[in-house]
């Protein structure tokens, strides 16, 4: 057989070729002819060769013994084990794996009953068994890598919901702090509005440990839509950033709004994604410069802006800047979750969120939602 199988490699390489083609989005790739069948095929030949010659120890170490050995791999089991995760890779399920060594063994079943070459009851064992060992081995390893593959998935995503869960209760935390030691110095009453802004702090951080008991975050919470004044959803959120501006040495500045302009979605969830967005801006903006908030309509939609000096954006950034863990500045004491966490609760209430890099001056985060006006 070893002798038929070397006088006829190519033309089985081309009839596997023909039954992958087949079968849908499947194409034999480079790598794999090199690695996947045509490398099967050698290594049977020389394990017939062997067995030929008596030599059943090399043999054994090209293809393995029957039932294979999954805790010491043949040369043989190597290569289909790195077939099989290479098929993952490519996005095909276990029965390609199957499939593969199957139609090899089709096409030299084929061309020996068309060519009339008789085999070995002996020859046939040996081929069976090389088959087995193969699609064991291939298949034992794409499991393993797929089962890897969808652990680091869930292990991900879990990670990135307790980092947004942690951001979250740090800038509540954050803010509560600061409005706390503004009225500690004795000169703002408990009843005003740095009271206000640290009452609504503290009810937010209650509110997030509640949840977390589910691990999930504000943003997941079955929404509470309504129009709301933008007047008054802008005031609130200068509140808030006025103990930061003290906090940080830096200016800051909030135009008028129309007071007759609306806007709807879940207020709380709009309200997290403007704080993260100013308190982003006050992070990274230079010392003594001025961070800015306006919003106004334009035609149907409402635009609230940030604005702030921190230089502008690392070349090519402002693609990345909104993906979990990216930081792009050289201030690492973040998580890299606020911009996500800020785009994805304005995108559940229809709008969205984007930056303009303005090089050597700073950045402008632009909230655009549906105008609503207020009965």
């Amino acid at each position: 057989m070893h002798q038929f199988l070397a006088d006829n490699r190519g033309e089985l390489i081309e009839r596997c070729k023909a039954k992958v083609a087949q079968r849908p989005r499947r194409a034999a790739t480079a790598a794999q002819l090199a690695n996947g069948i045509p490398m099967f095929l050698d290594q049977l030949m020389r394990t017939l060769q062997a067995q030929d010659k008596g030599d059943l120890e090399e043999s054994f170490r090209i293809s393995g013994a029957s039932g294979g050995d999954a805790a010491n791999l043949s040369e043989m089991g190597e290569s289909a084990a790195a077939h099989g995760k290479q098929l993952l890779g490519l996005g095909f399920s276990v029965d390609q794996v199957v499939h593969d060594y199957g139609d090899l063994c089709q096409a030299i079943t084929d061309l020996a009953v068309e060519r009339e070459e008789p085999f070995s009851v002996e020859e046939f064992r040996t081929l069976n068994r090389c088959l087995d060992n193969a699609i064991a081995d291939a298949v034992t390893e794409f499991a393993m890598e797929r089962d890897a593959s969808v652990a680091l998935k869930q292990a991900a995503v879990e990670y990135e919901r307790l980092g947004m869960l942690v951001h979250e209760l740090r800038n509540y935390l954050n803010t509560a702090t600061l409005a706390f030691a503004a009225l500690e110095s004795g000169k703002l009453p408990i009843g005003g509005a740095t009271g206000a802004v640290m009452k609504r702090s503290l009810s937010s951080l209650a509110t997030l440990l509640n949840l977390s008991q589910s691990a999930v975050s504000v943003a997941a919470e079955a929404p509470h839509s309504g129009v709301f004044s933008l007047m008054l959803f802008v005031a609130e959120a200068r509140n808030a950033a006025c103990l930061d501006a003290s906090d940080k040495g830096c200016s800051f500045s909030v135009d008028e709004v129309d007071p007759t302009l609306g806007i709807a979605g879940n207020r709380e969830r709009l309200m997290a994604a403007l704080n993260n967005l100013l308190q982003n801006a006050f992070k990274f903006t230079r010392a003594h410069t001025e961070v800015a908030l306006c919003a106004y309509a334009e035609g149907g939609q409402v635009l609230v802006e940030v604005r702030d000096h921190s230089g502008g954006l690392p070349p090519g950034s402002a693609v990345s800047i909104f993906q979990p863990f990216v930081q792009a500045s050289d201030n690492k004491s973040g998580m890299g979750l606020g911009l996500t966490i800020a785009k994805r609760n304005v995108e559940a209430d229809g709008g969205t969120l984007t930056v303009r890099d303005v090089p050597g001056t700073g950045c402008i985060f632009t909230i655009r939602l549906p105008r609503r006006t207020l009965s």
